[in-house]
């Protein structure tokens, strides 16, 4: 009996995206973490650690729901190639600001970095729900499933091996070759994007206000309580429990590594992901999805709180490979359900309100780690998150029957 693990793969459109999309994330990972070490070089300071976060989650946020209404109106493919034309942009200015450093001073460079992050947060505001929205566009009903898994998988294990990269890069390569990698792999992922078949706009009233529609998607998240709680354990484990924003405190400070660590340290979690990556395309999850999800999160916060507490570089590499491992399950389940649940015409608009708590879980939460590390210390900081993840675990546990109860269903 042939396997029918990659059938997605069997659809040319399907291959693009996925190529797409895995050289995208790299990108931006690697533009995360190269980002983060250069500024911590520059200031020594872990605040402005999570105000980079914090520059660009506001734009993203601001512009989710006018980028969900857009999404569901007009052509995808045009939509993400513009996307990813204004990230190119974003990676050769970084690039630009960094070469041989000509003339530039600290002051000015600070304030370039953190005025090309705030433009990245607005094309990353667009990026997420047409990635979403135009999935569903490229395969036959039928193999949905596995696109879901493949395209899970593709993202969580790409984002992860970008922040080991970004870290490798920065110390094996230099800030340089690190910025001017991440133009290749955005120009890659734009030669991939221009392959995908023309895609025609999902039918939709062009009459209905803007407001309107934004309106019609909120009120299907919000109504949904499966859909809700998924997206808000999410929100707020990964707020809590976040460490990656500050690793770079860690391999410096702590174990005493440098930004080679920062890159080993990311590498625990991206085998992690890799490894359950597979595993999952090959035997999705289908009976208590729910559960394994809400123990997932809690496990990842477990993890958390014992790399905090870990002054031992392979204990920490430990924690953070099974976080991975968790971590990918927890995302897996919640692309999938969320997918699964939503119609056609509405998909840009109820991703771009799951786009605002992601990017409020992960850049909020980049700026909410380095805010606790400055004010509590970088180890009660750590701990004091993967204690608050475990406990949102445990309420979304007793407050959300419908998850805890929830299994996939084809």
């Amino acid at each position: 009996m042939k396997s029918t693990a990659y059938v997605a793969f069997q659809t040319p459109n399907f291959r693009r995206f996925v190529g797409m999309r895995l050289m995208t994330t790299l990108a931006i990972q690697i533009m995360s973490v190269s980002v983060g070490y250069l500024m911590y070089e520059l200031t020594d300071s872990k605040l402005m650690l999570g105000y980079i976060g914090l520059t660009e989650a506001i734009p993203a946020i601001g512009v989710s729901l006018l980028a969900g209404h857009l999404v569901d109106k007009y052509n995808r493919k045009i939509i993400l190639l513009l996307c990813l034309s204004a990230l190119l942009g974003c990676a050769i200015a970084l690039f630009s600001l960094v070469w041989k450093q000509t003339g530039v001073g600290t002051a000015s460079l600070i304030t370039g970095l953190f005025s090309v992050i705030f433009l990245t947060g607005i094309a990353r505001g667009f990026l997420s729900p047409t990635n979403f929205a135009l999935l569903p566009q490229l395969v036959e009903k039928e193999h949905w499933s596995n696109a879901i898994s493949w395209n899970s998988s593709t993202w969580h294990v790409a984002s992860i091996t970008g922040l080991t990269l970004g870290g490798l890069l920065y110390g094996f390569v230099g800030v340089e070759w690190t910025f001017l990698i991440m133009c290749t792999l955005l120009a890659g992922a734009l030669f991939f994007a221009m392959q995908i078949s023309p895609q025609a706009p999902v039918a939709a009233d062009f009459t209905e206000p803007a407001l309107h529609r934004i309106k019609e998607g909120l009120r299907f998240v919000f109504s949904r309580k499966l859909i809700l709680s998924a997206i808000a354990l999410d929100l707020f484990a990964v707020l809590f429990g976040g460490v990656t924003a500050i690793l770079p405190v860690f391999a410096k400070d702590i174990l005493f590594t440098g930004p080679e660590g920062v890159g080993y340290l990311r590498a625990g979690m991206a085998l992690g992901a890799i490894l359950t990556g597979m595993v999952l395309a090959y035997r999705p999850l289908r009976t208590n999805a729910g559960r394994t999800m809400i123990w997932s999160v809690a496990a990842f916060g477990v993890c958390n709180l014992v790399f905090g507490l870990s002054s031992w570089f392979w204990l920490s590499f430990a924690c953070l490979f099974f976080a991975g491992v968790f971590d990918e399950v927890s995302v897996f389940l919640r692309q999938s359900l969320v997918q699964r649940h939503t119609p056609p015409h509405l998909m840009g608009r109820v991703s771009s309100v799951n786009a605002i708590f992601v990017t409020s879980s992960n850049e909020i939460g980049a700026f909410e780690s380095g805010l606790a590390a400055s004010l509590l210390g970088t180890v009660p900081s750590v701990v004091f998150g993967g204690t608050m993840t475990i406990l949102v675990a445990t309420i979304t546990w007793w407050r959300s029957p419908e998850l805890r109860q929830y299994h996939i269903k084809d």
